[in-house]
C-alpha cells in the first residue's frame, strides 16, 4: 500500500482534475473501473466528490501475488467513500498469446456484461498512457487508426466508456494523490520490463521526456491529427459504399475496380470493421486485392482473417464469416429455433387455430449430397438442384452449406425449402395446407 490518509469524501479538488469529471456526458448509471492502483483510486475519489451515486467495478484477474490484498484495498476504499462496489473475479487464459491481451479481453468482457443501456464507465488513463500507446503502436507498424491512440469516448456493450484524464500527466496525478493522502496498491508486474509497455515506460519514455519536455502534448497533438485522418477515411468509405456495396452486404466489382488502390484498401478495411471483425494485418493489401480482382475464373483467391475470409464469385466480393455446418440430417420441431450455418430455421403455426399439439409431419434439414432434383410445383417437371443454384448465382461455398428442408411422410420424402431462396406454397406465409409455416432467415449483417 502506498501513501495513505483519510478516505472521506472531499469537497474540493484541483480544477485540472475535477473539471473534466464535471463535464461528463449524461448517463443512467455512472461507473468507475477501479484497479486499486494510483490512477483509478484517485479517479474514484474525485468522481465521488462530484457524483454521489457513482458505483465502482473491480476486476480481479488473480494473476499477481497480491491480488487478494488489492481486492481488499478496493473494498476498504469504497466503504470509506460510501461507494457501492462490485467485484468480479476472472480466469485469464494463460496457454497461448500475450498474457496482457488475455487479461484485457477478460476485463472488457466483464465491462460489456455489467454496463446497462446508457451506462457510463470511467477509466483513469492519462497522458502518459496515451503517449505509450501511440509509441507502442508505432513500433508495431500500425496505421493512422492505431496512431490515433485511445479515444476519449467510445461505445462499450450497451453503454459507453469515457476517459476524462487523457490530458493529465501521471506525475500530476501522483502529486495530487500524495498531497491529498490517497492510498493505492502497486501492481508488482508494472515494474517488470519483460512486458514491452513497461520497457517503454521505464527505459524509453523518461529519456524522451527529458530531451523533449513537451513530449506528451506533442504526441497528443499527433494522435488527434491521426484521429481526424481516420474519421475522414471512414467518411470516404461510407460514401463509396453507396456506389460499391449492395443490399446483400457484398461489394460490386465493377465500381470497386474503378477506385484507386488506396481507396479499395480503405473501403475493404471499413467493410470488415463494420462487421465487427478484426482487420487482418497484411503486409501488402494492394497485392492481395489485385489477386482477388484479376485472378482467372478457374482460380479461387481469398483474403483470410481471424474468423472470416473475403472471396470473389462472379461480379461480387463476399465477406464470409467462419461458421460450423451441422453434420448429418436433423429434425426441425415446432417452436424450435435451429441454427444452421448462416441461416436460422423455425417452424411456427400458420394461423391461430394451429396449436403446437397439432399433428406435424417430420421436417428434416440436411445439406446437398449430390444428384438432388426438385419440383417447384405439382404441375412442373423436376429440375437439377445443382443447375438451379448456379442459375440463382449462389456461391459454391454456400451451396455446400445451404439447408435443404424436406417433409417426410408415409408417401415418401419431398423437398419443401431451399435455404431462404425458395419455400413450398404449403409452408409459406399464409398457407393453410400444412397448418405450419416454415421461416428461414439469412444472417446478412
Amino acid at each position: 500500500m502506498t501513501a495513505g490518509g483519510n478516505t472521506a469524501r472531499r469537497d474540493t479538488w484541483p480544477e485540472d482534475l475535477i473539471g473534466p469529471v464535471q463535464k461528463l456526458p449524461a448517463c443512467d448509471e455512472l461507473w468507475v473501473a477501479l484497479s486499486g492502483g494510483l490512477d483509478s483510486s484517485l479517479l474514484l475519489h474525485v468522481v465521488a466528490a462530484a457524483y454521489p451515486r457513482v458505483r465502482a467495478l473491480h476486476i480481479n484477474h488473480q494473476l499477481q501475488s497480491n491480488h487478494d490484498q488489492t481486492e481488499r484495498a478496493c473494498i476498504d476504499l469504497c466503504a470509506g467513500l460510501g461507494v457501492e462496489l462490485q467485484v468480479r473475479r476472472v480466469n485469464v487464459a494463460t496457454g497461448s498469446g500475450s498474457l496482457e491481451e488475455s487479461a484485457r479481453a477478460a476485463r472488457y468482457e466483464v465491462f460489456r456484461e455489467v454496463l446497462g443501456d446508457n451506462d457510463l464507465l470511467l477509466m483513469a488513463h492519462h497522458a502518459d498512457d496515451q503517449a505509450e500507446t501511440v509509441l507502442f503502436r508505432l513500433l508495431r507498424g500500425t496505421g493512422v487508426n492505431g496512431l490515433a491512440g485511445m479515444p476519449a469516448a467510445r461505445s462499450l456493450g450497451l453503454g459507453h466508456l469515457y476517459r476524462p484524464w487523457l490530458g493529465v500527466s501521471r506525475s500530476r496525478l501522483e502529486q495530487v494523490a500524495r498531497e491529498q493522502g490517497v492510498s493505492w496498491v502497486e501492481d508488482p508486474s508494472n515494474q517488470s520490463e519483460v512486458h514491452d509497455r513497461n520497457y517503454l515506460r521505464h527505459s524509453v519514455m523518461p529519456g524522451l521526456k527529458q530531451r523533449w519536455p513537451g513530449l506528451l502534448k506533442r504526441v497528443a497533438h499527433s494522435a488527434r491529427a491521426c484521429a481526424e485522418s481516420e474519421t475522414l477515411s471512414q467518411r470516404l468509405a461510407e460514401l463509396q459504399w453507396q456506389s460499391c456495396g449492395d443490399d446483400k452486404g457484398r461489394i460490386r466489382l465493377a465500381p470497386f475496380s474503378a477506385l484507386g488502390q488506396i481507396e479499395r484498401r480503405n473501403l475493404v478495411r471499413w467493410w470488415i470493421h463494420g462487421r465487427g471483425l478484426p482487420v487482418p494485418a497484411l503486409s501488402d493489401w494492394c497485392s492481395a486485392l489485385d489477386q482477388l480482382l484479376h485472378a482467372g475464373s478457374d482460380r479461387t483467391p481469398e483474403i483470410r482473417g481471424d474468423g472470416f475470409c473475403i472471396r470473389r464469385y462472379r461480379d461480387h466480393l463476399y465477406l464470409v464469416p467462419q461458421v460450423a455446418i451441422p453434420v448429418g440430417p436433423r429434425s426441425l420441431l415446432p417452436g424450435q429455433v435451429m441454427e444452421w450455418g448462416w441461416w436460422t430455421l423455425r417452424l411456427v403455426p400458420a394461423s391461430q387455430s394451429t396449436t403446437t399439439e397439432a399433428a406435424c409431419p417430420e421436417i428434416r434439414v440436411s445439406t446437398r449430397q449430390g444428384g438432388e432434383r426438385i419440383r417447384f410445383g405439382s404441375n412442373l417437371p423436376s429440375r437439377s438442384l445443382k443447375t438451379w443454384l448456379q442459375e440463382q448465382g449462389v456461391p459454391p461455398w454456400e451451396r455446400a452449406a445451404l439447408p435443404l428442408v424436406s417433409e417426410v411422410t408415409a408417401a415418401g420424402e419431398a423437398w419443401i425449402a431451399i435455404g431462404d431462396l425458395w419455400c413450398s406454397e404449403q409452408y409459406s406465409r399464409g398457407a393453410n395446407a400444412a397448418g405450419w409455416r416454415l421461416i428461414v432467415e439469412r444472417d446478412c449483417d
